[in-house]
């Protein structure tokens, strides 16, 4: 197969992306494939280090208000139109895929102009601006949560998940928590609020800090690297036992996911799709400052069907943080049950879905 795939800015968009290449590239290692992204957003950095070919645009998003910006938007998205034209006539592709972000919208909108096969998958329950754009121009679209149908074209939709649920589930973890210095047979709650860490996760972990030295599970604290410091010396007078670790980050969240207990962060499309994959239970507190409030609505995807506990972020503090996590901590008969409901939501063959999606388009 011959691929381009596109999708930008975050790694919600980033990682999906790379889960169709993997797992084409394993059933089909003969094939080409092509990743088109923006300059300014991660994957200009992420996708390169992967070995996958990739080329660059000049895109931005809208300013949600009214702004001059957004002409200098709207003529750089034509830009992009024509340039995306000119790789896919030298490129050739058999398919154009794309899975989220403004880049992605040109490349697709390009493909579909030229009747190159097109397909876009997305990840949210609340679908994206770029996304909700192509999806009257493109032939399929893949959808990661059964909420997000409605906002489509209802004869263009299928159910495939999260691709990079699959990657997760198909990884072999070799982690133990006593490489992190704790014990290997006590259950584990990890507290992540992302790369970045989250300031309202982390106040509401400080302040709950000397009650966790008394419990008899054992907690891990990511604090988010720019944010490790300032936790550091918010907690220099505070006694912390050996049950507790405090990190910066975690490089291999693959391998160390499958040893957790319980789970407590935000509530991203990847999240969930890592999440779901393992079948692990979880509090989920969503971020409000997303587009549509849409981890609020994931979130929801997985509290209805009795997958996850939500604190909003308005409730967050140490009662209901330390109230959600003993919940769960101290009845092992919730967690087990919670943990099948969350793994009968994983899809861990999405990424196969996908392509076997895009090969019904490739005539």
């Amino acid at each position: 197969m011959r691929l381009i795939i596109s999708g930008g800015g975050t790694g919600g968009h980033i990682y999906p992306a790379l889960a169709i290449i993997e797992d084409l590239l394993k059933q089909e290692p003969d094939s080409e494939v092509l990743y088109v992204g923006s300059k300014r957003g991660l994957e200009s950095s992420i996708v390169p280090e992967q070995g996958i070919k990739f080329v660059a645009l000049e895109i931005q998003g809208f300013k949600r208000s009214l702004s001059l910006e957004n002409f200098k938007t709207i003529a750089l998205f034509l830009k992009s139109v024509h340039e995306s034209k000119k790789i896919i006539r030298d490129f050739k592709p058999d398919i154009v895929i794309g899975t989220g972000g403004y880049v992605s919208g040109a490349v697709v909108y390009a493909a579909a102009k030229a009747h190159i096969p097109t397909m876009i998958h997305e990840q949210n329950s609340a679908v994206g601006l770029t996304n909700k754009f192509l999806s009257r121009y493109v032939d399929k679209i893949a959808i990661g949560f059964h909420e997000a149908a409605d906002q489509f074209p209802k004869e263009k939709v299928v159910f495939a998940g999260n691709p990079r649920a699959q990657q997760v589930a198909n990884m072999k973890s070799t982690f133990k928590w006593s490489d992190i210095e704790l014990q290997d047979d006590e259950p584990t709650v990890l507290v992540f609020g992302g790369s970045q860490g989250a300031p309202a996760i982390n106040k509401a972990v400080i302040s709950s800090i000397n009650e966790f030295n008394h419990r008899k599970y054992q907690v891990v604290f990511v604090t988010g690297q720019k944010r490790y410091q300032n936790v550091m010396d918010l907690l220099d007078k505070t006694r912390i036992s050996s049950n507790i670790k405090i990190l910066p980050y975690i490089n291999n969240m693959p391998q160390v996911l499958p040893k957790v207990s319980l789970i407590v962060g935000r509530s991203g499309a990847t999240s969930i799709a890592e999440i779901t994959a393992l079948g692990i239970p979880a509090v989920l507190i969503p971020s409000p400052y997303v587009t549509a409030d849409h981890q609020t609505k994931n979130t929801m995807s997985l509290v209805n069907r009795g997958a996850a506990i939500m604190i909003k972020q308005d409730d967050l503090n140490s009662e209901s943080l330390l109230k959600a996590i003993d919940q769960l901590m101290h009845d092992t008969k919730a967690r087990e049950r919670m943990a099948a409901n969350s793994k009968q939501l994983g899809v861990v063959d999405s990424a196969d879905e996908i392509l076997n999606l895009a090969r019904t388009l490739i005539k």
